[in-house]
This record gives structure tokens, sequence and C-alpha cells, in this order.
């Protein structure tokens, strides 16, 4: 042995076994490496994803989301995110119309009765089980079972995600949606049916009872910035079952009373239309009369201040005029006419007239047959 430090020492032999199981080792280093590129390339791969054409999608890193506003929101397309746990996709139908159904105030229904509309029988004698049965309070203090489905679709997909997941996933977000929903349409039913009267809720209006509740649950969606629009909202009102038949008499009495008031609008309006005809046929003859008249007037005044100068001029010979004009018209048809001249000394002149009846003629004589 030499002592020299820097003489390396000798090469140690090694056998056919040891050498066997080195290479066996850098073989399966070998096979484990290329499995973990393959695995690695299928966690790259496994990150892409699509959102459909209805759909918004947002990435969330670590629960936050990647993008901050509208720069957040990832349209319809192909898109790429790391694999969970570090990012996790969540898609939010915006296009989509989802509904929600308010049956708080609506009686107990069975799945195969509710699909048919079918109402369950109420026993008679029988009340209403507030265990079992819903109901709402009118105005006037009575109860009735409304119910009402609304349509809305998505309109701030981040507000979904962030207020109503708790950025867990699509589910979550539309569950929280679909409670916030349902409670405000829950709350603009019983609080609409409170201020209606029960004929008007039922009968006279119900259409504006279910237009006050629709514009109930808009305020109440944008008081609790839920970002959702409603598309839609359909109520359903109907009385308790067991006072079926006395709200059914109601509506024959309602219905009755509607029919005789009809009846005697529809009289009193040919009464007047009659009244008002013959009233303008009065006033126009009315009208036509007055008009003769005043024209009537209007000219004999016309030729009294026409004549009335010549009268002043010369009144003797104005009568002796008139009286000739008078005279003539008067014998406009006299088959004979005799005019006697006044006496020289201003008496009148006297004539005497000897009228004979005629004598009669014979009737000529009959011939004989």
């Amino acid at each position: 042995m030499s002592n020299d430090p820097f003489t390396p020492p000798p090469a140690t032999p090694v056998d056919s076994g040891s050498q066997a199981l080195a290479e066996a080792l850098r073989s399966s280093f070998a096979i484990v490496k290329f499995v973990m590129v393959v695995l690695f390339l299928v966690f790259l791969f496994s990150g892409f994803f699509t959102v459909g054409p209805q759909e918004k999608a947002i990435v969330l890193r670590f629960g936050k989301p990647v993008g901050a506003g509208d720069k957040a929101l990832l349209a319809s397309g192909a898109h790429w995110a790391w694999p969970y746990p570090i990012d996790e996709v969540v898609r939010i139908p915006i296009s989509e119309i989802q509904k929600v159904t308010a049956k708080a105030s609506w009686y107990f229904q069975t799945p195969q009765q509710e699909l048919l509309n079918e109402e369950p029988p109420a026993p008679p004698g029988t009340s209403l089980n507030p265990a079992v049965d819903g109901y709402a309070l009118t105005g006037d203090g009575n109860i009735v079972h409304t119910r009402a489905t609304l349509s809305y679709h998505i309109e701030d997909p981040i507000r979904c995600v962030f207020e109503f997941s708790s950025g867990m996933n699509q589910t979550f977000a539309l569950a929280g949606i679909s409670n916030a929903v349902l409670n405000a349409l829950d709350n603009a039913l019983v609080h609409t049916a409170a201020r209606y009267k029960v004929d008007d809720l039922l009968l006279n209006d119900a259409v504006g009872f279910q237009d006050a509740v629709r514009r109930r649950v808009v305020a109440l969606i944008l008081e609790r910035k839920l970002g959702v629009t409603v598309d839609q909202c359909v109520v359903q009102s109907r009385p308790p079952r067991q006072l079926k038949q006395a709200f059914a008499n109601v509506i024959t009495a309602g219905q009755k009373s509607g029919t005789v008031i009809n009846e005697a609008r529809t009289y009193a309006n040919k009464v007047l239309s009659t009244a008002d005809a013959d009233a303008v046929g009065r006033i126009n003859s009315a009208e036509t009369e007055r008009t003769r008249l005043v024209q009537s007037i209007t000219s004999d005044a016309d030729n009294f201040r026409r004549l009335s100068p010549k009268y002043l001029a010369n009144p003797d010979l104005f009568r002796q005029q008139r009286l000739v004009e008078t005279m003539g018209r008067v014998l406009t048809n006299a088959s004979e006419k005799i005019y006697v001249s006044e006496r020289t000394d201003g008496r009148p002149r006297e004539l005497r007239l000897l009228l004979n009846r005629e004598p009669p003629k014979p009737k000529p004589e009959e011939a004989n047959p």
C-alpha cells in the first residue's frame, strides 16, 4: 500500500447483480420521468374548457376572480385555466330563463294534483288547517289562497357568484339566487294581498293585483341588488275551498247585479237619446218659427218706414190709394164691379139696386123608354 495521499484507491470490483440492479433503477427512473411528464401534460390540457353561447364563465384562482369587473367574465368559446384546485371555473347561464313558484300562501297539493291543477277536496264542516294549507290575508280581513310563478334571467353574473355562492360552483350560485328571488316573491304576494279587498283581488281587479305583485317583486329585487331581471309574473288566486259555495253565490249575485245595471243603463241611454232627438227637433222648429217671425216683422217694419213719409205728406191720398189697392185685392175674383163716386157736395151718393131671383129653369122632360 502506498502512503501517497494523491494516489487513488484501488477500484472495488462490481458484481453482475449490482450492475443489473443499477440498470433496472435507471430504467425505472426514466419510465417515472416519462409518466410524470405525461401526467403533467394531461394536467395542463385538463385546464381547457368551453363556454356555451348562452353562458358566461368566471375563473376563480384560490377563491378569487381572475380579472376585475367585466374583464373577469369569459365569453363563449374555448378557454384555459389551471386545473382544480388552483383554478375553478364557474359557469352562469345568462340567457336561460329561470323560474320560481311561491306557494307559501297556497293550499297543499300532492304532486299529481299540482301536475293536473286539481283542487284537493274539502270535507263538509271542516275548516282551514294553517299547519297544512297556506293563505294570505286581504285588506278587508278575508282569507285567500294565492301563488305566483316568476320567470327571470341573470343580469349580473359576478354578483351571482360572489354574493350567493360564496365562490363555490354554479349549482350553489343558481340555488342562492333562486332562494333570494323566491323570498322576494313571497314577500310581494303577502304585502300586496294585504292592500287589496277580497272582491277586487279575486274578481274586480285580478289583473291589477297581478301587476301590483310584479311591481313589488321588481322593487325588492332592485333594493336587494339580486342581479336578475324579471321577464314574467303570473299570479293565481282562489277563495278558500271551505267557502267555495259562498263565493260562488257572491259571484252569481254580482253577475245578476251587473246584468240588471247594464239593462238599466241601456234603457236610460235609449230614453236620453229619444229625449235628445225630440229636444233637437223642437229647438229646430222653434228656431225656424223665430226666423220666420223675425223676417216678417222686419219686412213689416221696413214697409212701414217706407210708407210713413207718404202718409205724412198727404194722408187722404194715401188712404184712398190704400183703399183702391185693398179693394182691388178683395174684388179680384168678382164678376161685376160698380164704382160709385162721391157727390159734389160731399154727401154720399145713394145707390139702389133691385135684385130679383132668377126664375128657375124648367127641367127637361125625361124621355119615355
